[in-house]
């Protein structure tokens, strides 16, 4: 099948790889300009560009899909059919309207769960049970096309958002392909209840609120591993918390009850967080053995509170 595959990161990276395996013609690739990142801030290429120039396909990288010189050369590809996974544009209707078959989208949720740019870290937030990929019919609507396929995947305690994006990109990978085999396939239209939507993680939610429930910061923790990172404030420093888990304790929001090397115990509005890696700002990431051998933190010292 001819095609046009529109994706930025490493989950849009897997699927292209698996739409290439399978034998289709990739006759273009669209992918978000080059960002400055690290240190250096040096522009980097994303990593479906970096897959589609070794595997010698043609690069599009437009800053929109809405000029007339980008959609004429969308158009001159003539594709049957075009898959965007995690691209970073809106597709406009002149282009969901050029491939005979359409354009599919790959979303990281149980539609019509978890809407919008981060369902996966979303979904953990929430405590919900199980995730999973829709192949999803693309429309004018935020992620409200009908779905084509769907695969489930539960969500594991120790899931993190990146463990949890490598399950479902791999998911991904293969619904596309098994999607693309058996096209045209019977649409589904998404339910009118149950629709819930995935803001855009942001820095200002990297805070942790010591009011709230434990079970509700070990979540917050483990959704925001590897971004932002959960952050709290002791003492003047800022640490962030890579792995914690909800244990019975008692105190004032905030409040050390014990650091040893089995792991920072912080009371919470409920419950306690057990805290066993975590990182000082400018510091590695460390264990909670490796950590406290080298940072003295006192039972009874208080972590910070949010203002807001």
């Amino acid at each position: 099948m001819k095609l046009i595959f529109a994706g930025t990161p490493e989950f849009a990276a897997q699927a292209l790889q698996a739409i290439i395996a399978a034998g289709h013609e990739v006759a273009l690739v669209l992918t978000q300009p080059d960002r400055a990142a690290g240190r250096g801030m040096v522009l980097r290429a994303s990593p479906v560009k970096g897959l589609a120039l070794a595997a010698g396909i043609e690069v599009l990288q437009p800053q929109t899909l809405k000029d007339t010189a980008t959609q004429e050369r969308i158009r001159a590809i003539a594709a049957e059919v075009i898959v965007v996974a995690a691209y970073g544009l809106i597709l406009p209707q002149a282009v969901l309207e050029m491939p005979r078959l359409g354009c599919l989208n790959i979303h990281a949720s149980l539609l019509p769960r978890w809407r919008g740019a981060a369902p996966i870290q979303r979904a953990i937030m929430a405590g919900d049970a199980e995730t999973g990929i829709c192949i999803m019919q693309m429309d004018a609507g935020l992620d409200t096309g009908p779905v084509l396929l769907c695969g489930r995947l539960p969500i594991d305690r120790s899931d993190t958002a990146a463990s949890l994006h490598d399950k479902l990109a791999r998911l991904g990978a293969r619904l596309i392909v098994e999607a693309l085999a058996g096209l045209p396939l019977s649409a589904q239209p998404q339910a009118e209840t149950g629709v819930t939507y995935a803001a855009k993680i942001g820095k200002d939610e990297a805070g942790l609120d010591w009011r709230l429930p434990a079970a509700m910061l070990a979540a917050r923790v483990r959704a925001f591993n590897p971004f932002p990172g959960a952050c709290c404030a002791l003492g003047g420093d800022l640490f962030k918390l890579w792995r914690a888990d909800a244990v019975d304790g008692t105190g004032l929001p905030g409040e050390i009850l014990s650091a040893d090397r089995d792991g920072l115990v912080i009371a919470c509005g409920d419950g306690a967080l057990r805290v066993t890696e975590l990182q000082k700002a400018g510091g590695k990431r460390l264990s909670a053995a490796q950590f406290l051998a080298g940072t003295r933190l006192l039972p009874g010292s208080r972590c910070a509170l949010p203002t807001t």
